[in-house]
């Protein structure tokens, strides 16, 4: 393909406006050639008039590549309720699934594919939505599942701050995967679990995920809310399997968030089910039918307080670290992230620094977003982009307040009055309360 191929082509068109055939062909050239935003614009033109499926086809194609997976999936459901399911078409949508995360569906999709063509085959949906089961009855398991194993590229060198946090962690984790037989010379196993707690938003997803990076380990990240949706009437059996992946994956870290919503209290458990997942939950952490050598438990809540206390006896969560809102020092390497490759002018990030005091990472992502939303609503008149300066980063900081306030004067109050175990003393210490 060439420029010359698409002048031409816009030169027939100038000639012959109607001929949809020939526009068709000018829209797949300019998305043959990654021109996006041409190649819309002719699917647009085309679709205003007609029907065409395989206008809709490159359109949505073109939403794939520009990453707008919401706007891309809408056309292809569409084509598909309509009666057209060739592979080209599934295999696309299923891929669109799984940027919005919709796993389920795409597993759904990509099994029509199969129907259609039993041979057929694309190694990256394989890879991501098979998952290997078990071969014979007597042969060991192949776990493998992409949905949540993964391989983390960041370590402790890419978080800044939390020194406090990552030295507990180090103890705890790092050290006795370094020195694995002097651990054992005192009777200690390897593994255990660690409970991060704090306010939303200030980072504990992504220090898990540098844990595992930083010894160079398998890291498994599941999410109780969403997971206990897609386990109804099987919890305890998937809930085991995600262990057996742990351990056949060690050394591993396996890091469940919002721990809270499985590990309230049993007394408070309304329903049968709730206790008998959080029975086999406590299980699976003492490993009492299987070993969890070298599994690294991590868990995240936001209300340790309403954590049942069994989560908390030794050999289970018997580490619990406070992870406050990111230090000045931070906050500033935050702000420069955030910002970079956008247009700014004249920023002032050391003050920024000082004025977002208390601020979560989502708190500074939120006052950026509001930032540049002022931004646009100028450069509307001329379309061209306004460079953000200091000031504009201090007017949305005005506008958003930050949302750790309200998680300290709760955590302040069990601190101040329900602290026998000393438990809270870290949020005492942040908050510069004396004992």
């Amino acid at each position: 393909m060439s420029e010359y191929t698409i002048n031409s082509l816009k030169e027939a068109l100038r000639h012959s406006p109607n001929n949809q055939p020939l526009r068709l062909l000018l829209a797949d050239t300019l998305l043959a050639m990654n021109r996006l935003e041409e190649a819309e614009s002719e699917y647009t033109i085309i679709l205003k008039s007609q029907d065409d499926i395989k206008a809709k086809k490159g359109l949505a194609k073109v939403f794939f590549q520009k990453g707008n997976y919401s706007a891309c999936n809408v056309i292809l459901e569409q084509i598909i309720e309509d009666g057209q399911q060739d592979l080209d078409i599934l295999t696309l949508y299923a891929k669109g699934l799984i940027k919005e995360n919709a796993i389920g569906k795409a597993i759904e999709i990509y099994q029509k594919a199969l129907t259609i063509d039993p041979d057929y085959f694309d190694e990256e949906l394989d890879s991501q939505l098979r998952v290997k089961g078990y071969q014979q009855e007597n042969e060991e398991p192949e776990l493998t599942d992409n949905r949540f194993l993964q391989k983390p590229t960041i370590n402790f060198a890419d978080v800044g701050g939390m020194e406090a946090v990552k030295k507990e962690i180090e103890l705890k984790i790092i050290k006795p995967l370094m020195h694995p037989n002097l651990y054992k010379a005192y009777g200690k196993k390897i593994g255990g679990g660690i409970l991060l707690y704090g306010p939303p938003g200030c980072g504990k997803t992504y220090l898990a995920k540098a844990t595992a990076g930083q010894v160079n380990a398998r890291f498994i990240s599941i999410g109780l809310n969403d997971i206990l949706d897609m386990w109804i009437g099987n919890s305890e059996k998937n809930l085991h399997e995600i262990f057996e992946l742990a351990r056949h994956n060690a050394p591993c870290v396996l890091f469940v968030d919002e721990i809270d919503a499985l590990g309230a209290s049993r007394s408070d458990m309304k329903h049968s089910a709730g206790r008998h997942l959080i029975n086999q939950f406590l299980q699976e952490l003492d490993g009492i039918n299987s070993s969890n050598e070298g599994v690294l438990i991590l868990g995240a809540t936001n209300t340790p307080w309403n954590l049942d206390p069994a989560f908390r006896r030794p050999g289970r969560f018997d580490r619990i670290i406070f992870v406050p809102p990111p230090d000045a020092v931070t906050r500033e390497a935050i702000l420069r992230l955030k910002l970079n490759n956008k247009p700014t002018s004249h920023i002032d990030y050391s003050q920024l620094a000082k004025k977002t005091d208390h601020y979560s990472g989502a708190d500074i992502d939120a006052i950026i977003d509001i930032a540049i939303e002022l931004k646009l609503e100028s450069s509307f008149a001329d379309g061209v982009p306004k460079p953000i300066d200091t000031q504009d980063i201090l007017n949305a900081i005005k506008k958003h307040k930050p949302s750790t306030q309200e998680w300290f004067m709760t955590a302040k109050n069990f601190a101040l009055f329900a602290n026998d175990t000393g438990l809270y003393d870290e949020v005492l210490n942040y908050l510069k309360i004396k004992k």
